[in-house]
């Protein structure tokens, strides 16, 4: 069974405090009581700024919630519906190089009905859909041949996904490749290959890095570039066949 101590004893009287103690005790107080004023007295002499910021603080934070809910959401939600035939358009052209040409042009400009990317881009600008007809819109102008136009829309591109962050890095190096601004373009090809560690994309901006490297005659550049793929991405089919390459940079 537990036991527990019974406490003994009946409760000991408080001592009586000398007079310096009553003195010590009531100056304490006194200087509680004065501070306790001077603090009342600041708040009501400041109390319209004190009112003031406090509605400020107030108003911000509804107003944030409010911008968020009311004009950031509903316009994520219109630039992602308005996006949709766009999107359709580039994606046909992928596919059907007969009419790659003018299905570009509808989801670059838009086709009457729905805009297109760079309507979207200039209304919707920080939006998701905004971001998204960016990226197309620089890959239409590598596509057609106008290296310019990619590179600034590709460079205005922010992306989250590493593929595709990828992706468009490597864009702007096939647009200064095609420029024939090879040291550009073996920046930006490094930068792609590094940007995101994948067997899609990195393997792909190491092989061709390594080829403009092998162009400028950056031969020790091209020699790790290669000696990378080939160690680290063997299973990849851009790794097959080094050995031309390799010796054309290790010699």
């Amino acid at each position: 069974m537990a036991t527990y101590k019974k406490r003994g004893g009946k409760p000991k009287m408080p001592q009586q405090q000398s007079p310096e103690q009553e003195s010590v005790t009531a100056e304490v107080f006194s200087t509680l009581d004065t501070s306790a004023g001077r603090a009342e007295a600041w708040v009501s002499r400041n109390q319209n700024y004190i009112l003031s910021f406090i509605v400020l603080v107030v108003v911000g934070v509804f107003g944030y919630l409010g911008y968020e809910n009311y004009v950031v959401k509903p316009k994520q939600e219109e630039s992602t519906n308005l996006i949709a035939q766009a999107q359709t358009h580039f994606n046909e052209a992928l596919e059907d190089l007969t009419l790659q040409d003018s299905l570009f042009v509808l989801a670059l400009e838009g086709d009457g009905v729905s805009p297109g990317f760079i309507k979207i881009i200039n209304s919707y600008g920080g939006s998701a859909a905004a971001q998204i007809a960016t990226y197309n819109a620089g890959m239409i102008y590598l596509k057609r041949g106008e290296y310019d136009l990619a590179i600034d829309y590709l460079e205005d591109f922010s992306a989250n996904d590493p593929v595709l962050g990828a992706l468009a890095l490597g864009g702007i190096a096939d647009a200064f490749t095609e420029l024939n601004q090879l040291e550009d373009a073996l920046g930006y090809y490094r930068n792609a290959a590094n940007y995101a560690d994948n067997d899609l994309t990195t393997p792909r901006f190491l092989l061709k890095g390594a080829q403009v490297a092998l162009s400028l005659g950056a031969k020790a550049d091209a020699a790790t570039l290669l000696e990378t793929l080939a160690s680290d991405y063997a299973e990849t089919p851009q790794a097959t066949h080094l050995e031309v390459l390799l010796a054309q940079a290790q010699n």
